[in-house]
C-alpha cells in the first residue's frame, strides 16, 4: 500500500462501554502507531448506539485525549447498527453527477426508513457483470438523528469531525492494511457490546454486510437476571471476581447460552450469503471486538461454519515503539482496537 498524503486523522471509536483512540503517523518507509488508549464510560451513557448522556461521553473523550496527551483535533468516527444500511444496488449506467441528483429516488426502494430521515452516500463500483447497461453502486444510508447525536458529542469534546465512517468499512480498511489480500472469501466479524458487524469480502471487494443487534451486553443481562444484581456488578461477576454470588459453573452456562445465540444468528447470515453467492465459500473468519476472546465462541463458530477462525491483529504492520507503548496492553486490547485503527488510517481529505 502506498501512502501519499501525510495528514492522518485521529481515530476515535465511541463504543457503548469503551472509547478507544489512536494517533498514527507515517514516514517514507513505515507507518507508525504513535498513541493508543481507551477509557470506560458509564454503561447507560450509550445504549444500542443511541446516545443517552452526551455530557458524560463528551467529558470522557476530553479526559481520554488529555490522559494520552493527544493534541490533534481532527478526528474520524464510525457508526453502525440498525440505523445504518449498507447495500450494493444496480442502477442504470450514468455519470456520477447525474446519480448524485437521482440517488434519493434510486435508494427509496432499499431503505426501510423515510428517505427524508436519512443521509445518503454512494460509491460507483463498476459495470454490472451481466448487464453492460447497468452499474453496481455501494449505497450507504444513515439516520440523520444518529449522525447529529455523534456530531454533537464530538463538538462538545472540542474536536473537529472530518470523517464519519461505517464500522464495516473501518474493519475492512484495517484488514487490507495488515494482511496479504488473496482472491478468497473471508468474513470480518466484530462482536461489540450491543451490536455485531459482519462484512464478507472477496479480495478487496465487499460482497455482503450485515449489522445485528447482539453482543456482550447479553451476557451481563443474563447475569443481572440470574444473580439479581446491577449492571455494574454483573461486569465484575463476568470476570469471575465474586464467585459467592455466581459460581463459575453458572457463569459458564450463561456464556455458553449467549455464544450459541451469536453463532446461530451469524450462521443465518452465513446461510443467506451462501444461497445468494453459491460459488463463494468463506475460507476464513477474523474476529474482533470484546467478544472475540471468548474461546468457546471461536470453536463453536468454526464448527458451524467449517471456516478457519482467528482473532484479528490490527497492529500487525505498524511500527510500534514498545518503550512508549505497553506491549501487554496492546495485546489485551487488540481485538477491541480494530475499528479504531481502521479510523486512524483515514486522511483529512478522504471522502
Amino acid at each position: 500500500m502506498i501512502f501519499g498524503k501525510k495528514d492522518h486523522l485521529v481515530g476515535l471509536d465511541i463504543g457503548s462501554k469503551t472509547i478507544k483512540v489512536c494517533e498514527i503517523a507515517e514516514t517514507k518507509n513505515e507507518i507508525i502507531l504513535k498513541k493508543f488508549g481507551s477509557i470506560d464510560i458509564n454503561p447507560h451513557a450509550i445504549q444500542k448506539g443511541i446516545v443517552k448522556d452526551a455530557d458524560h461521553v463528551a467529558n470522557s473523550i476530553r479526559e481520554l485525549f488529555k490522559l494520552y496527551n493527544i493534541n490533534k483535533k481532527n478526528v474520524a468516527i464510525s457508526i453502525g447498527g440498525y440505523s445504518v444500511i449498507v447495500k450494493t444496488i444496480n442502477v442504470q449506467t450514468m455519470p456520477e453527477e447525474q446519480l448524485q441528483e437521482t440517488i434519493g429516488f434510486e435508494a427509496e426502494q432499499y431503505i426501510p426508513f423515510d428517505i427524508s430521515d436519512v443521509n445518503l452516500d454512494f460509491q460507483i463500483l463498476g459495470e454490472h457483470e451481466q448487464n453492460p447497461n447497468q452499474m453496481n453502486v455501494l449505497l450507504v444510508a444513515a439516520k440523520k438523528e444518529m449522525i447529529a447525536d455523534y456530531m454533537k458529542i464530538v463538538n462538545m469534546a472540542g474536536l473537529n469531525l472530518c470523517v464519519i465512517d461505517v464500522d464495516a468499512f473501518a474493519l475492512q480498511n484495517v484488514y487490507e492494511l495488515n494482511y496479504d489480500i488473496k482472491d478468497e472469501c473471508i468474513a470480518l466479524i466484530d462482536i461489540g457490546v450491543s451490536k455485531t458487524t459482519l462484512n464478507i469480502l472477496r479480495g478487496n471487494s465487499s460482497l455482503f454486510i450485515r449489522h445485528v443487534s447482539l453482543g456482550c451486553a447479553q451476557i451481563n443481562q443474563k447475569i443481572v437476571s440470574r444473580a439479581d444484581c446491577s449492571f455494574e456488578e454483573a461486569e465484575e461477576l463476568k470476570c469471575g471476581d465474586k464467585p459467592d454470588k455466581l459460581s463459575l459453573i453458572e457463569l459458564k452456562e450463561i456464556i455458553s447460552s449467549v455464544v450459541a445465540d451469536w453463532c446461530a444468528e451469524i450462521k443465518r447470515a452465513y446461510d443467506f450469503f451462501n444461497s445468494t453467492n453459491p460459488h463463494d465459500r468463506i475460507e476464513k473468519i477474523l474476529l474482533s471486538g470484546g467478544g472475540a476472546n471468548i474461546v468457546e465462541f471461536q470453536h463453536l463458530l468454526s464448527n458451524q461454519t467449517s471456516a478457519d477462525v482467528k482473532i484479528v491483529n490490527p497492529f500487525g504492520r505498524f511500527h510500534i515503539d514498545y518503550n512508549r507503548l505497553d506491549a501487554d496492553y496492546l495485546k489485551q486490547m487488540a481485538p477491541q482496537a480494530a475499528i479504531c485503527m481502521g479510523l486512524g488510517i483515514r486522511k483529512v481529505d478522504d471522502k
